[in-house]
């Protein structure tokens, strides 16, 4: 969709920035549990084997593999290392992290509470080995940390942040949930 606007509204500057929102804070950090037994036990296993296969068909219909095996963990270091490569190399660098983490866990079923998984994300999007060190460090005093805190509490007041994925437009415009191409062309399209 945004490749597509950015060719229809030329006069629109565009910058995708990832906030962090944590859907689970309360998972253990490290691999976690089962992803399938946690979704079962939060959603219903009924609501599971309805929701799963229209997640997969509608994740195939724009050529993401979806997977659901692995293991679900905390993911708070994966929002700290979102944030460290914005402040790294801006919108770019952000975005290859963020494909990275979600190629991880959505395609490859690994754990986003692993640090080992981070770090080898962080590598694959071309952050420096010196800028992922930092994960190392998961104290409350580490690197991050209270950026993302801040950030999260932010902009869950500023709009009522309760889910994901939420989307921002122009700092006024919200989107919540998964939307079709054409919510966005017409959002656009009025600003």
């Amino acid at each position: 969709a945004l490749d597509g606007a950015k060719t229809r509204f030329p006069h629109l500057t565009f910058d995708v920035r990832w906030r962090p929102y944590e859907l689970m804070s309360s998972l253990p950090t490290g691999r976690g549990y089962d992803k399938m037994e946690y979704y079962e036990a939060k959603f219903g296993a009924a609501m599971v084997r309805g929701m799963i296969p229209r997640m997969k068909a509608t994740a195939m219909e724009h050529g993401i593999e979806m997977n659901y095996g692995g293991y679900v963990g905390n993911t708070f270091d994966s929002h700290r290392l979102i944030w460290k490569a914005r402040e790294e190399g801006g919108s770019e660098l952000q975005d290859k992290v963020v494909e990275q983490i979600f190629q991880a866990y959505f395609t490859e079923n690994k754990s986003l509470g692993e640090r080992t998984v981070l770090e080898e994300c962080a590598s694959k999007a071309g952050l420096a080995q010196s800028s992922i060190d930092f994960l190392s460090d998961a104290s409350d005093n580490s690197e991050g940390t209270r950026e993302v805190r801040d950030e999260m509490l932010e902009y869950g007041r500023a709009y009522q942040c309760t889910g994901v994925p939420m989307f921002i437009v122009d700092g006024k415009h919200t989107l919540s949930g998964a939307q079709e191409s054409d919510s966005f062309l017409r959002l656009f399209g009025k600003l």
